[in-house]
């Protein structure tokens, strides 16, 4: 699978779980859920996945975990937030950099309309 085609199935994912669930709930929430409708899609998907940080050739548990890491090459960061700021891009892209992921996926669940919520970043230094 592409990472085109898996951002495809991840927003229609996304979008079935926010018309579920609406907007306003915990991050985790909407973790979980999307959780289990990618999974149901018999997608490799993995939650609070740890990326570590190569220093000198040593590598180091520094705290870094994406939300869900999607067939081991496209990450997906969500957020519940007011509105997504210039801090939430940078994280992804470092996820995606220290990955060595081409595509991801910023998706805030607090709006009214998902699709005003969702942002496909790509990594650029590849």
């Amino acid at each position: 699978m592409t990472e085109n085609q898996i951002a495809k199935v991840v927003f229609e994912c996304s979008m079935k779980v926010h018309r579920s669930l609406g907007p306003e709930l915990l991050e985790s929430t909407y973790q979980e859920c999307l959780f289990y409708e990618l999974s149901n899609q018999n997608i490799k998907v993995e939650k609070q996945k740890a990326l570590p940080l190569v220093y000198n050739e040593v590598k180091m548990e520094v705290g870094y975990r994406v939300d869900l890491m999607i067939e081991d090459k496209f990450i997906v960061e969500l957020k519940a937030v007011d509105s997504l700021t210039d801090v939430h891009l940078a994280q992804i892209l470092t996820y995606l950099k220290l990955a060595e992921c081409k595509l991801g996926m910023l998706i805030n669940f607090n709006v009214a309309l998902l699709k005003n919520g969702v942002k496909r970043v790509i990594n650029g230094r590849l």
